[in-house]
């Protein structure tokens, strides 16, 4: 199983998971805005910023019906998000509060959720076959889709190989296309967690098949409408980003902003706000979008050994805080998200470019964010 400073030498243009490992700390961790500070001075970020919000201790926590929150307990949970304290800082120049940015493999967190509310449903099943929604399409070089299930794609244990190893994260591919190049590869072992972009290409696939509908326009209707997260889009082949704005940086400092969104598609093509990220998650965790049994699911890390649930991962900090979330890098862009499991207390900071020089920044964010402070 691939460690986490492995799965950091994935191809950097485009996902999208990077596991940081929670180094073990000595001391204090530093406060927040130190540290996205040292992002800019340290890690060679021209911009960061961070938004963390905090509703711990407001409200009630979230009960323990068999259905999403509705009604008044969505006002609740509205409530209860108003009322926690919000932290916002930034360094360096040409990044904003409001700025609209790409996510990259956080797109998966989006597309694991409409999956998940199609399995509650009962109009799919995780344990379908890839064959059985999309016939004769995963074939070929030891790859089959009548052995793949819907859950081995969720998890990352399908084996299927990465087609942005082909393309780099920098050529617009059609999913058929993208699913093509991967298939001439023969697979990894099947069960073993292996990182790959081409498993939620298949499962965007999955939802136009079940549906009719595109998974953009699923993940519309069912996520972004209902929580109103008024700045984020899935773009298709728009290269520009909605304003406001701020630029995008290549490693050798070439201006990336514009860029085909069809180089991740499912994977990772949205484009959304620090604000958005944070009440996405926070409702997602707190469960105000998933029924308790599907949430369970989606946080159950057993078949990827430890790795990763369904579209989110967990991260153990030193104090022994769990955090899950997810993070993305397409090209310009590198973004993480983290929240306690039950969504009241979430992270989301971002580079404008796709690497963080000095990666144990990281985890150090992560616990200054979730560990008591000691004196």
């Amino acid at each position: 199983m691939p460690t986490p400073r492995t799965l950091l030498a994935l191809p950097v243009s485009l996902t999208l998971l990077c596991l940081s490992a929670a180094a073990s700390q000595a001391h204090p961790a530093p406060d927040t805005n130190a540290l996205v500070r040292l992002l800019v001075a340290r890690g060679g970020a021209p911009a960061a910023a961070l938004l963390a919000h905090d509703s711990t201790g407001v409200g009630t926590a979230p009960t323990g019906t068999d259905h999403p929150r509705t009604g008044t307990d969505d006002a609740q949970a509205e409530s209860d998000y108003a009322l926690g304290t919000t932290e916002y800082t930034q360094a360096g120049t040409g990044i904003g509060r409001a700025d609209h940015f790409r996510v990259g493999s956080i797109t998966k967190t989006f597309i694991a959720t409409v999956i998940l509310q199609l399995a509650a449903e009962h109009r799919l099943s995780l344990s379908d076959t890839v064959e059985q929604h999309l016939p004769g399409l995963v074939h070929g070089a030891g790859n089959d889709g009548r052995a793949l299930t819907l859950r081995s794609l969720l998890t990352h244990t399908s084996g299927l190989y990465d087609f942005t190893a082909v393309t780099g994260g920098t050529v617009p591919v059609t999913p058929t296309q993208a699913v093509r190049m991967a298939i001439t590869h023969p697979p990894a072992d099947r069960g073993r967690f292996s990182y790959s972009n081409t498993n939620y290409v298949l499962l965007g696939l999955v939802i136009r098949q079940v549906t009719g509908n595109s998974y953009a326009t699923e993940a519309e209707r069912r996520i972004i409408a209902p929580l109103r997260l008024t700045g984020t889009s899935f773009p298709g082949s728009r290269t520009t980003l909605p304003s406001p704005h701020g630029r995008a940086y290549a490693a050798d400092g070439s201006d990336v902003t514009d860029l085909d969104p069809r180089v991740a598609g499912a994977a990772g093509e949205l484009v959304t706000t620090l604000a958005d990220l944070d009440r996405f998650y926070s409702a997602l965790l707190g469960g105000q979008l998933l029924p308790p049994h599907w949430l369970r699911e989606m946080l159950d890390t057993r078949t990827a050994h430890g790795s990763y649930g369904m579209g989110l991962f967990p991260v153990k900090l030193p104090c022994g805080t769990t955090v899950w979330g997810h993070n993305g890098r397409i090209s310009g862009s590198y973004v993480r998200t983290a929240a306690t499991v039950d969504g009241r207390h979430v992270l989301t900071f971002r580079v404008n470019t796709g690497e963080i020089a000095d990666p144990g920044l990281e985890p150090a964010l992560l616990a200054a964010e979730f560990c008591p402070r000691t004196s």
